[in-house]
């Protein structure tokens, strides 16, 4: 198994994944589309014992949108890292564009496909779902 690395946009926040990563998932929803400043976010969940910070855990912050929800990014030049769930805190969502290899990844599918963005229609053959997809 080959670690994964990533950091955010100016390299004060590190971290390293230690397990295989599944599929992207595309969320449409309208707060993951603002918090990306695009027309989804790209999320893998990664276990939250698999991924550790290796540099800058003290530049991170976290903002919460939505009550039980935090969304994780460095606070010295925005870049999202990961978002956590409280009633799923041994799960991360890690945000993929933060690595630094994405080769070999692919998107598994699309969630929350009902809120997409009118500029941005969903024309691939993954599976689109209106809602959270599946578990």
């Amino acid at each position: 198994m080959a670690t994964r690395v990533g950091g955010c946009l100016c390299g004060a926040a590190r971290y390293a994944v230690d397990e295989p990563l599944s599929p992207i998932q595309l969320c449409h929803c309208r707060q993951c589309r603002k918090a990306q400043g695009s027309a989804f976010g790209a999320n893998i969940p990664v276990s939250a014992d698999a991924f550790r910070m290796t540099q800058g855990h003290d530049a991170l912050r976290e903002y919460r949108a939505s009550p039980g929800k935090r969304r994780v990014f460095c606070g010295d030049c925005g870049s999202p890292i990961f978002s956590q769930r409280d009633e799923a805190p041994d799960v991360l969502r890690l945000r993929v564009g933060s690595l630094d290899d994405d080769s070999g990844l692919e998107v598994g599918f699309h969630i929350q496909a009902a809120s997409q963005a009118s500029w941005c229609p969903i024309d691939d053959d993954r599976p689109a779902y209106p809602g959270v997809g599946p578990a």
